[in-house]
């Protein structure tokens, strides 16, 4: 996912709101998580975020999610949220974040996804 860091996404600082990443990260746990088992799924947990830089205002975001471990029902998603500089190129890792996600059968109870292929 690419997102762009507008005002209304920022704090008093001009840098991007924590819960606005979180947000961005949590959609690209659920994109990565869907298409996997494709299933409806739901998040179980957020863990261990860790803030490495700040993004300013007018960058871009790249979001890189992946399955990285299977439960039974769950799937652990890796998030990296990396900061772009539009005009340089210039990338680095902004947020990193491990998100659970639950799939659902049509009635709404957890259902089996498959294994994580080695």
């Amino acid at each position: 996912m690419t997102e762009i860091v507008f005002p209304d996404h920022t704090n008093h600082l001009g840098t991007l709101f924590g819960g606005q990443a979180l947000a961005w990260m949590d959609e690209a746990a659920f994109i990565a998580a869907s298409r996997y088992s494709r299933c409806t799924v739901v998040t179980a947990r957020s863990e261990q975020i860790d803030f490495h830089l700040a993004v300013p205002k007018g960058a871009l975001v790249e979001l890189i999610a992946r399955v990285v471990a299977t439960g039974r029902t769950s799937m652990q998603v890796e998030v990296e949220m990396y900061r772009e500089d539009l005009l340089s190129g210039d990338s680095d890792l902004a947020t990193r974040g491990r998100f659970t996600m639950v799939a659902l059968d049509p009635h709404g109870q957890p259902t089996p996804v498959p294994a994580l292929s080695a």
